[in-house]
Protein backbone atom coordinates (compact mmCIF):
# COMPACT_ATOMS: atom_id res chain seq x y z
CA UNK A 1 0.00 0.00 0.00
CA UNK A 2 2.55 2.52 1.32
CA UNK A 3 4.62 1.38 -1.97
CA UNK A 4 1.92 1.68 -4.28
CA UNK A 5 0.72 4.93 -2.56
CA UNK A 6 4.94 6.53 -3.09
CA UNK A 7 5.11 5.39 -6.77
CA UNK A 8 1.85 6.85 -7.90
CA UNK A 9 2.48 10.18 -6.29
CA UNK A 10 6.01 10.44 -7.52
CA UNK A 11 4.01 9.87 -10.87
CA UNK A 12 1.62 12.90 -10.44
CA UNK A 13 2.19 16.44 -11.46
CA UNK A 14 3.12 18.64 -8.71
CA UNK A 15 3.69 22.52 -8.12
CA UNK A 16 6.31 24.11 -6.50
CA UNK A 17 6.36 27.21 -4.93
CA UNK A 18 9.48 29.24 -3.63
CA UNK A 19 9.18 30.93 -0.09
CA UNK A 20 11.82 32.65 1.37
CA UNK A 21 14.91 30.82 2.85
CA UNK A 22 15.48 31.28 6.75
CA UNK A 23 18.29 30.73 8.32
CA UNK A 24 18.90 29.98 12.22
CA UNK A 25 21.13 32.22 14.39
CA UNK A 26 25.00 30.96 15.06
CA UNK A 27 24.24 31.55 18.68
CA UNK A 28 21.18 32.34 21.25
CA UNK A 29 20.37 31.81 24.74
CA UNK A 30 18.16 30.70 27.32
CA UNK A 31 17.17 31.34 30.63
CA UNK A 32 14.13 30.11 33.35
CA UNK A 33 11.64 31.82 34.06
CA UNK A 34 12.56 32.91 37.55
CA UNK A 35 15.69 34.96 35.52
CA UNK A 36 14.12 36.63 33.01
CA UNK A 37 11.39 38.66 35.65
CA UNK A 38 14.52 39.29 37.42
CA UNK A 39 16.58 40.90 34.85
CA UNK A 40 13.42 43.12 33.71
CA UNK A 41 12.57 44.00 36.95
CA UNK A 42 16.17 45.23 37.69
CA UNK A 43 16.31 47.00 33.99
CA UNK A 44 12.96 49.02 34.88
CA UNK A 45 14.25 49.69 38.65
CA UNK A 46 17.79 50.54 37.21
CA UNK A 47 16.22 54.14 35.48
CA UNK A 48 14.70 56.83 37.86
CA UNK A 49 14.81 59.46 35.97
CA UNK A 50 14.79 60.04 31.65
CA UNK A 51 16.30 62.88 30.02
CA UNK A 52 15.17 62.55 25.99
CA UNK A 53 15.73 64.74 22.94
CA UNK A 54 13.75 63.00 20.59
CA UNK A 55 11.97 63.25 16.82
CA UNK A 56 8.17 62.23 17.36
CA UNK A 57 6.56 61.41 14.21
CA UNK A 58 2.49 60.69 14.35
CA UNK A 59 0.58 58.63 11.82
CA UNK A 60 -3.06 58.17 11.78
CA UNK A 61 -5.33 55.81 10.15
CA UNK A 62 -5.43 52.23 8.70
CA UNK A 63 -7.92 49.38 7.85
CA UNK A 64 -10.87 51.28 8.97
CA UNK A 65 -10.28 54.18 6.99
CA UNK A 66 -8.96 52.60 4.40
CA UNK A 67 -5.80 55.03 4.60
CA UNK A 68 -2.91 56.39 6.81
CA UNK A 69 -1.85 59.64 7.30
CA UNK A 70 1.66 60.96 8.41
CA UNK A 71 2.34 63.83 9.99
CA UNK A 72 5.50 65.95 10.28
CA UNK A 73 8.40 65.04 12.31
CA UNK A 74 8.17 67.16 15.41
CA UNK A 75 11.79 67.35 17.38
CA UNK A 76 11.10 67.42 21.01
CA UNK A 77 12.02 66.41 24.49
CA UNK A 78 10.28 64.02 26.87
CA UNK A 79 11.46 63.94 30.91
CA UNK A 80 10.27 61.19 33.37
CA UNK A 81 10.92 60.96 36.76
CA UNK A 82 9.18 58.17 38.48
CA UNK A 83 6.99 57.30 39.45
CA UNK A 84 4.52 59.35 37.98
CA UNK A 85 6.04 62.75 36.71
CA UNK A 86 5.94 63.04 32.62
CA UNK A 87 6.64 66.21 30.34
CA UNK A 88 6.52 66.12 26.65
CA UNK A 89 7.80 68.86 24.97
CA UNK A 90 7.18 69.21 20.85
CA UNK A 91 8.26 72.14 18.80
CA UNK A 92 7.13 73.99 15.50
CA UNK A 93 9.43 72.80 12.61
CA UNK A 94 11.67 75.71 11.80
CA UNK A 95 9.80 77.89 13.49
CA UNK A 96 11.31 76.46 16.88
CA UNK A 97 8.84 77.36 19.26
CA UNK A 98 6.36 75.49 21.49
CA UNK A 99 3.70 73.00 19.19
CA UNK A 100 2.61 71.00 22.65
CA UNK A 101 3.27 71.45 26.18
CA UNK A 102 2.20 68.99 28.38
CA UNK A 103 2.91 68.07 32.26
CA UNK A 104 0.89 64.97 33.74
CA UNK A 105 1.16 63.33 37.34
CA UNK A 106 -0.81 60.68 39.21
CA UNK A 107 -3.45 63.08 39.15
CA UNK A 108 -4.19 63.94 35.38
CA UNK A 109 -2.59 66.29 33.04
CA UNK A 110 -2.27 69.49 32.14
CA UNK A 111 -1.51 70.41 28.05
CA UNK A 112 -1.07 73.53 26.11
CA UNK A 113 -1.03 73.61 22.48
CA UNK A 114 -0.19 75.83 19.78
CA UNK A 115 -3.22 76.51 16.76
CA UNK A 116 -3.66 79.49 14.60
CA UNK A 117 -6.05 80.93 16.64
CA UNK A 118 -3.49 81.43 19.89
CA UNK A 119 -2.71 78.47 22.52
CA UNK A 120 -4.96 76.37 23.51
CA UNK A 121 -5.19 74.85 27.26
CA UNK A 122 -6.74 71.62 28.05
CA UNK A 123 -6.77 69.46 31.35
CA UNK A 124 -8.06 65.71 31.57
CA UNK A 125 -8.02 62.36 33.23
CA UNK A 126 -4.72 60.05 33.07
CA UNK A 127 -7.57 57.56 31.39
CA UNK A 128 -9.52 57.89 28.19
CA UNK A 129 -13.36 57.67 29.65
CA UNK A 130 -14.99 59.61 27.02
CA UNK A 131 -12.93 58.70 23.59
CA UNK A 132 -12.62 61.51 20.94
CA UNK A 133 -13.02 61.04 16.99
CA UNK A 134 -9.70 62.55 16.69
CA UNK A 135 -7.56 59.34 17.82
CA UNK A 136 -4.41 61.64 18.81
CA UNK A 137 -6.76 63.16 21.53
CA UNK A 138 -7.01 59.97 23.13
CA UNK A 139 -3.52 60.08 23.63
CA UNK A 140 -3.02 60.18 27.50
CA UNK A 141 0.43 60.28 29.53
CA UNK A 142 0.17 56.31 30.99
CA UNK A 143 0.80 55.43 27.19
CA UNK A 144 4.03 56.71 27.26
CA UNK A 145 5.44 55.32 30.75
CA UNK A 146 4.07 51.84 29.91
CA UNK A 147 5.63 52.05 26.81
CA UNK A 148 8.92 53.80 27.15
CA UNK A 149 10.24 52.42 30.39
CA UNK A 150 9.06 48.29 30.38
CA UNK A 151 7.59 47.93 34.06
CA UNK A 152 9.02 45.23 36.39
CA UNK A 153 6.80 42.36 37.85
CA UNK A 154 4.62 43.50 40.63
CA UNK A 155 4.56 41.84 43.23
CA UNK A 156 1.08 40.87 42.62
CA UNK A 157 1.32 39.67 39.59
CA UNK A 158 1.90 36.12 37.84
CA UNK A 159 4.84 35.54 35.34
CA UNK A 160 4.07 32.64 32.65
CA UNK A 161 7.42 31.63 29.78
CA UNK A 162 6.72 30.46 26.48
CA UNK A 163 9.42 29.93 23.50
CA UNK A 164 8.19 31.37 19.92
CA UNK A 165 10.16 32.41 16.77
CA UNK A 166 10.06 35.34 14.33
CA UNK A 167 11.70 35.79 11.10
CA UNK A 168 14.10 38.72 10.98
CA UNK A 169 14.89 40.01 7.33
CA UNK A 170 18.61 40.49 6.40
CA UNK A 171 20.30 42.03 3.13
CA UNK A 172 20.69 39.38 0.74
CA UNK A 173 20.87 38.80 -2.45
CA UNK A 174 19.46 35.48 -1.22
CA UNK A 175 16.75 36.90 0.28
CA UNK A 176 17.26 35.01 3.51
CA UNK A 177 15.79 36.35 6.82
CA UNK A 178 16.94 34.97 10.22
CA UNK A 179 14.55 32.71 12.03
CA UNK A 180 15.03 34.23 15.31
CA UNK A 181 13.82 32.28 18.35
CA UNK A 182 12.66 34.48 21.42
CA UNK A 183 10.77 34.16 24.85
CA UNK A 184 6.71 35.53 25.48
CA UNK A 185 6.83 36.40 29.22
CA UNK A 186 2.91 37.09 29.86
CA UNK A 187 2.32 39.20 33.28
CA UNK A 188 -0.89 38.59 34.95
CA UNK A 189 -2.96 39.16 37.81
CA UNK A 190 -5.56 37.05 39.82
CA UNK A 191 -9.20 38.73 38.25
CA UNK A 192 -11.32 36.58 40.73
CA UNK A 193 -11.51 32.57 41.41
CA UNK A 194 -8.95 31.04 39.45
CA UNK A 195 -9.02 33.44 36.26
CA UNK A 196 -5.93 35.40 35.57
CA UNK A 197 -6.38 38.47 33.53
CA UNK A 198 -3.28 39.25 31.24
CA UNK A 199 -1.69 42.90 31.28
CA UNK A 200 1.29 42.60 29.06
CA UNK A 201 3.54 40.17 27.11
CA UNK A 202 6.99 41.51 26.78
CA UNK A 203 8.97 39.63 23.51
CA UNK A 204 12.98 38.95 24.77
CA UNK A 205 15.23 38.42 22.24
CA UNK A 206 17.23 35.47 23.22
CA UNK A 207 20.55 36.65 21.16
CA UNK A 208 20.94 40.06 23.71
CA UNK A 209 17.75 38.91 25.75
CA UNK A 210 16.22 42.79 25.60
CA UNK A 211 12.67 43.49 24.60
CA UNK A 212 11.73 43.63 20.81
CA UNK A 213 8.17 43.98 21.83
CA UNK A 214 5.50 44.52 24.20
CA UNK A 215 1.86 44.26 23.74
CA UNK A 216 -0.43 46.01 27.06
CA UNK A 217 -3.89 44.61 27.34
CA UNK A 218 -6.79 46.25 28.55
CA UNK A 219 -9.30 45.01 31.73
CA UNK A 220 -11.20 43.84 28.59
CA UNK A 221 -8.74 41.50 27.63
CA UNK A 222 -8.21 43.77 24.26
CA UNK A 223 -4.68 44.60 22.82
CA UNK A 224 -4.63 48.45 23.56
CA UNK A 225 -1.03 49.14 22.90
CA UNK A 226 2.29 47.52 21.08
CA UNK A 227 5.49 49.01 21.52
CA UNK A 228 8.42 47.89 19.45
CA UNK A 229 12.09 48.64 20.42
CA UNK A 230 15.08 48.98 18.47
CA UNK A 231 18.49 49.65 17.76
CA UNK A 232 19.74 49.59 21.74
CA UNK A 233 22.45 51.39 22.71
CA UNK A 234 24.57 51.21 26.05
CA UNK A 235 24.17 54.29 28.87
CA UNK A 236 26.25 53.38 31.61
CA UNK A 237 24.94 50.04 32.65
CA UNK A 238 21.71 50.49 31.21
CA UNK A 239 20.35 49.16 27.55
CA UNK A 240 18.07 51.63 26.06
CA UNK A 241 16.29 51.51 22.68
CA UNK A 242 17.23 54.07 19.62
CA UNK A 243 13.75 54.21 18.47
CA UNK A 244 10.68 53.30 19.81
CA UNK A 245 7.28 52.77 17.99
CA UNK A 246 4.10 52.74 19.98
CA UNK A 247 0.94 51.39 18.09
CA UNK A 248 -2.65 51.78 19.31
CA UNK A 249 -4.47 49.68 16.85
CA UNK A 250 -7.89 49.68 17.87
CA UNK A 251 -7.91 53.66 17.75
CA UNK A 252 -5.31 53.26 14.67
CA UNK A 253 -2.54 55.97 15.29
CA UNK A 254 1.06 55.21 16.18
CA UNK A 255 3.70 57.34 17.53
CA UNK A 256 7.25 56.73 16.01
CA UNK A 257 10.03 58.19 19.28
CA UNK A 258 13.82 58.65 17.91
CA UNK A 259 15.59 59.18 20.69
CA UNK A 260 18.55 61.44 19.29
CA UNK A 261 20.55 62.28 23.31
CA UNK A 262 19.65 60.86 26.30
CA UNK A 263 20.39 60.99 29.90
CA UNK A 264 19.17 58.52 33.06
CA UNK A 265 19.09 58.99 36.09
CA UNK A 266 19.98 62.76 35.94
CA UNK A 267 18.78 65.91 38.03
CA UNK A 268 15.46 68.02 37.17
CA UNK A 269 14.81 71.56 38.48
CA UNK A 270 12.25 71.89 40.90
CA UNK A 271 9.92 73.08 38.35
CA UNK A 272 10.63 71.13 35.26
CA UNK A 273 6.84 69.26 35.61
CA UNK A 274 5.37 72.51 36.21
CA UNK A 275 2.67 74.09 33.65
CA UNK A 276 1.17 77.14 34.82
CA UNK A 277 -2.24 78.15 32.86
CA UNK A 278 -2.16 82.14 32.33
CA UNK A 279 -4.79 83.64 34.37
CA UNK A 280 -7.95 84.69 32.03
CA UNK A 281 -7.78 81.26 29.82
CA UNK A 282 -10.52 78.83 28.58
CA UNK A 283 -9.15 75.43 29.86
CA UNK A 284 -11.17 72.13 27.94
CA UNK A 285 -11.90 69.44 30.03
CA UNK A 286 -11.06 66.23 28.27
CA UNK A 287 -11.94 62.73 30.30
Amino acid sequence: MGLALSIGLAGCYKTVHIVQQTVAPSMYRSAPVEVLEKEISDRDAAIKTLNASVAITASVGGGKEGKVTEYTSFKGYIFVRKPHDLRVLMLLPVLGSKALDMVSDANGFTLMRASSHGNVWVQGTNTVTTPSKNALENLRPPMFFDSLLVPGVGPDEFVELTENTRLVPVESKRHEAIEEPDYDLTISRKKGGNVLQRLRVIHINRIDMLPFEQDIYDDHDRMVTVATYENYKPYGDVQFPSTVTIKRPLEEYSLKIAVTKLTLNGTFDADQFELKIPAGVTVQQMK
